[in-house]
């Protein structure tokens, strides 16, 4: 990345932060434009995501990630499905005091996120293999995923994975209506919001989801 674009991404970042009223520390500001410049270099070679211009990385990885940011719950996180760490990654620099775990099958990817967890320093760990395979010791607050599957798949894999209490937040880029009437009765709605997110066009939205009491009246 080229040193001349470094103020211009910093300002990018800044920006948006303050739009989505994401309030985070310079450290934390470092590290996500130390994340976007290793994601850059390891895209040439591995092809971890389509985005390749830095201003559009800033807004449709960095910014994208932290929009969910006020709807997940900590400590224990698992960005289900994360490819190159996202959200997983961005959200884990923000609130150092979670533990953000970074699940996926595909190998090139989960090298790049054992090398950024070293970088970087991040406490979570890295999952190489398929989310039906992850059974952890204790469940999650709070699973999220960025346009994985369907709304119905996405709660069922997470399911199992949950602490009582936990919750599934699930970015999706379309409207929701269909995949909401499709959930099964075990879960329940308990919001669906509208992502506004600085640079980024069309619809980005977040479905929060929990396990019903079905001995609820």
């Amino acid at each position: 990345m080229p040193e001349s674009l470094a103020p211009q991404l910093r300002r990018r970042l800044e920006q948006g932060l303050e739009t989505l009223e994401a309030s985070l520390a310079p450290a934390a500001v470092d590290d996500l434009l130390r994340y976007l410049g290793q994601l850059q270099r390891w895209n040439r070679a591995f092809n971890l995501t389509a985005i390749r211009e830095p201003l559009a990385m800033v807004d449709r990885h960095l910014l994208d990630s932290l929009s969910i940011l006020s709807l997940v719950r900590g400590p224990r996180v698992l960005d289900m499905g994360t490819g190159a760490g996202l959200p997983g990654i961005p959200l884990a620099l923000a609130r150092r005091d979670w533990q953000v775990d970074l699940l996926d099958s595909n190998g090139k990817k989960t090298r790049f996120l054992v090398q950024q967890k070293a970088e970087l320093g991040l406490a979570g760990t890295v999952l190489h293999c398929r989310v039906e395979e992850h059974r952890p010791s204790r469940g999650y607050d709070t699973v999220v995923s960025r346009a994985l599957a369907p709304l119905e798949q996405l709660a069922r894999w997470a399911q199992p994975l949950l602490a009582p209490g936990g919750q599934l937040v699930a970015m999706k880029s379309a409207r929701l209506g269909e995949e909401l009437s499709a959930l099964p009765k075990q879960f329940k709605v308990d919001a669906c919001v509208d992502l506004v997110v600085p640079g980024v066009d069309g619809v980005r939205n977040a479905a929060v989801l929990s396990v019903a009491d079905l001995n609820e009246e």
